[in-house]
């Protein structure tokens, strides 16, 4: 079983603790697919969004049916299901985004977000808690899709939300909304959110216990230099 959290921590952890695009680094096919514009990235995380609590809940009530041998294939069968359900609602309702977002729509079944979550949450969780893991994760996604939608639109076609923004759409960086634009911007807000998070790099290994310390290439004397465990704390 998961470590047990109180309810609103399920929802609030995959905004910025948790986020699964910033942090966790799941779901880089649409991120960086889909962000040319904001309107695409909410829409594809409202999508996501849908899909992950609805899943997360037909799961967590299965989690006890579905046996372990065919549980995967099983986990996305019923996404695939919801998949086809938002697909028809958006075709129907929302054409033009329909065709903006394209094949990475139907690329939700097999997005690892929502995969994840289902085996390493949903099937092992109550219904209400996977819910709120669900809409929590989602909206993390979405959050990180807008900022990067909102990042690229600005500064690569000088306008957000189809307005122009004076000076910016007279002279846009147009490679921000080229594949290596949408690299460049989440490389850029990741780093962002580590110096604000105040991540500091790994320690150096030390090599008292290392099991390749008769094969590693130091000398004696930086072996020696190396701090014993325990130093420092």
């Amino acid at each position: 079983m998961s470590e047990k959290r109180p309810l609103s921590q399920e929802l609030t952890k995959g905004l910025i603790k948790e986020n699964p695009v910033f942090v966790t680094l799941l779901g880089m096919c649409p991120t960086l697919a889909v962000t040319t514009l904001a309107k695409n990235g909410i829409g594809m995380g409202l999508a996501t969004t849908f899909v992950l609590v609805c899943s997360n809940i037909v799961i967590s009530l299965l989690k006890r049916v579905i046996p372990d041998a065919v549980r995967l294939p099983s986990f996305i069968v019923i996404i695939a299901g919801f998949v086809t359900l938002i697909e028809f609602l958006m075709k129907g309702y929302l054409p033009e985004l329909y065709s903006s977002l394209g094949i990475f729509l139907s690329l939700i079944t097999v997005n690892c977000i929502i995969l994840g979550r289902a085996e390493v949450f949903a099937s092992k969780n109550s219904v209400i808690a996977s819910a709120l893991d669900g809409l929590g994760m989602g909206l993390g996604f979405t959050l990180a899709l807008f900022l990067m939608g909102s990042i690229r639109e600005i500064v690569g076609s000088g306008c957000f939300w189809g307005v122009k923004l004076g000076a910016l759409a007279n002279s846009p960086m147009l490679i921000f909304i080229m594949p290596a634009g949408g690299f460049f911007t989440l490389g850029i807000i990741i780093a962002v959110i580590n110096k604000l998070a105040n991540k500091k790099p790994p320690e150096e290994i030390c090599c008292e216990g290392c099991p390749s310390a008769s094969l590693c290439s130091k000398t004696a004397e930086q072996k020696a230099a190396c701090p014993k465990k325990g130093e420092g704390e």
